[in-house]
């Protein structure tokens, strides 16, 4: 089925287009994020419902993994209903149940996942965080074996809603940021009244934070928590996602998280494994007005083309969506009214940006899963909206079921060269969102494969020059809320049939042209030796 809102023909009218830029055709899906919500509403059961997209197989084709909830009185999967799900897709954005045959059901209340090879034997591995509970699941060719308790990973004192895999300090081996969320215990855990006689999930500010975490790769198949000496423990929060890039220029790689009701974190790599909070300084704790908001997902990509990684994170209705504008060296300015996107996204509540160039023309563009926290009220479903960047200024389009979604990914589910996505919502079906927009823009996908970097080429830098434009990505799986893309790197074209040159500049230092590379193919590129 289609879902055409009036907002995406109004913007074509505006743009003198006789057809929306962006368009998707919208199909429901056979899985259904069950949270176990109860009367008594129990923080957790409003946050579940983190998505992977990645080709667990190498057969060339994004697969679906879905985090699900539990038995939220005894935080275990009591019930196949609460089964982490895994969906292989056969190329044509058709999916089969493998969960079974890979080994990923889940034992507990599951919230988010992260993607990346730690080992780095060519297959993509899981980590996945929840409520007093977290695995790591080893891909050992298609089948998943726990080896959390083996990884050192073990932890059920947190609330985990997934994190990032990165190489902090650039030895060719992934490190493991985990975002935590608030201090929540069933036994002392508060309750709140929207109205007399019906409870409401209570605000944050009655949950003490938590601090996030970071594991270094020994190599060996264990990590080693370096939080409280990397300084990342002296910051707590209440972290809902987080976003790893290098803003500064640096060559390494440092983490931005948004924080619910806090002043956001953003976690400067000072290199020997040392970080340092420096949020305030580089304008991106708090919005224009000063105030605390409801910080959510968030996803951190080249919006301007000006070669630096943007913020951009959402939050709930009447308080907007923040975009900040890497200036250079680190710093940034609030673009959020000047951008359009403060007028656009007051009266929504976002759960999870995603980052991609939907309709290829060469400008990032950002889809927003909604849905409020809240369970009751008339705003509490929403539709997702697509804002279409319009050379750095953003128009709102598109549309679909209201629901109470969460979680999303991005990827190209069929092979078409258009970025797809997967959302979540809570107990309603996910959807997939299959990008069909109009025209014959062209496009290029990089897929990296390490040799002295680690293997995914995370933390890579791309520069893309075609038809008189430059553009730049970079290699990040983690995006969204609890949720996580582990696709090849995308750039659209425009009408540009090739790109003239293409420069990556790897973790390790090595940097690699190619020229003249024709466009609408995935290209693998392998890191020399040098």
């Amino acid at each position: 089925m289609k879902y055409l809102g009036a907002a995406a023909i109004l913007l074509a009218v505006a743009l003198g287009e006789t057809a929306p830029p962006i368009h998707f055709r919208i199909q429901p899906f056979d899985f259904q994020l069950e949270s176990c919500e109860t009367p008594r509403r129990h923080a957790p059961e409003t946050m579940a419902g983190g998505v992977a997209l990645f080709d667990y197989n190498n057969d060339g084709f994004l697969d679906i993994f879905f985090a699900n909830g539990a038995d939220i009185d005894s935080l275990r999967k009591t019930s196949p209903k609460y089964s982490n799900r895994l969906f292989e897709n056969d190329g044509t954005a058709h999916f089969k149940d493998v969960t079974a045959k890979a080994g990923l059901a889940g034992t507990g209340y599951d919230n988010g996942v992260a993607l990346g090879d730690y080992d780095n034997d060519g297959l993509e591995d899981l980590f996945v965080g929840g409520v007093h509970g977290r695995h790591l699941y080893h891909n050992e060719g298609g089948a998943f074996r726990d080896v959390t308790a083996k990884a050192g990973l073990l932890d059920s004192s947190l609330w985990s809603v997934g994190g990032a895999w990165a190489d902090v300090n650039n030895d060719g081996l992934l490190d493991l940021f985990v975002v935590n969320y608030l201090a929540w215990d069933p036994k002392t855990e508060p309750s709140c009244e929207a109205s007399p006689g019906k409870l409401e999930y209570c605000h944050p500010k009655f949950y003490k934070p938590s601090s996030n975490q970071l594991f270094l790769n020994n190599g060996d198949g264990t990590f080693r928590d370096v939080s409280q000496e990397s300084g990342i423990r002296a910051h707590p929060g209440k972290g809902m996602g987080v976003a790893a890039a290098d803003f500064d220029g640096d060559g390494l790689v440092d983490f931005f998280v948004p924080n619910d009701k806090r002043n956001n974190s953003l976690f400067h790599n000072k290199g020997n494994g040392r970080f340092e909070e420096i949020a305030f300084q580089a304008g991106v704790a708090l919005g224009e007005d000063g105030k605390f908001i409801s910080g959510m997902g968030v996803d951190a990509r080249d919006l301007d083309n000006d070669g630096s990684p943007d913020i951009l994170f959402v939050a709930l209705d009447k308080e907007t969506f923040p975009f900040f504008r890497n200036i250079g060296k680190g710093e940034f300015s609030d673009a959020t009214r000047s951008s359009g996107l403060a007028r656009l996204t007051l009266p929504m509540a976002g759960y999870s940006p995603v980052i991609a160039d939907f309709d290829n023309d060469g400008w990032k563009d950002v889809f927003v899963t909604r849905g409020h926290v809240q369970a009751l009220g008339k705003d509490a479903a929403q539709p997702n909206t697509v804002f279409r960047n319009w050379k750095g200024s953003f128009q709102a389009f598109a549309d679909g079921p209201a629901a109470r979604h969460r979680g999303s990914a991005v990827g190209d589910l069929n092979r078409d060269g258009r970025p797809d996505v997967v959302t979540t919502a809570l107990g309603a079906p996910a959807e997939l969102w299959i990008n069909d927009s109009p025209g014959d823009a062209h496009w290029l996908e990089f897929q990296l494969v390490g040799t002295r970097s680690n293997r995914d080429g995370i933390g890579a830098r791309i520069m893309v020059a075609a038809g008189g434009t430059v553009q730049y990505n970079h290699v990040s799986f983690a995006a969204g809320y609890a949720s996580a893309s582990a696709g090849p790197t995308h750039f659209g074209l425009g009408a540009a049939a090739s790109a003239a040159m293409v420069e990556i500049r790897w973790p390790s230092g090595v940097v690699q042209k190619l020229q003249d590379v024709p466009a609408g193919r995935v290209i693998r590129v392998t890191e020399p030796h040098q």
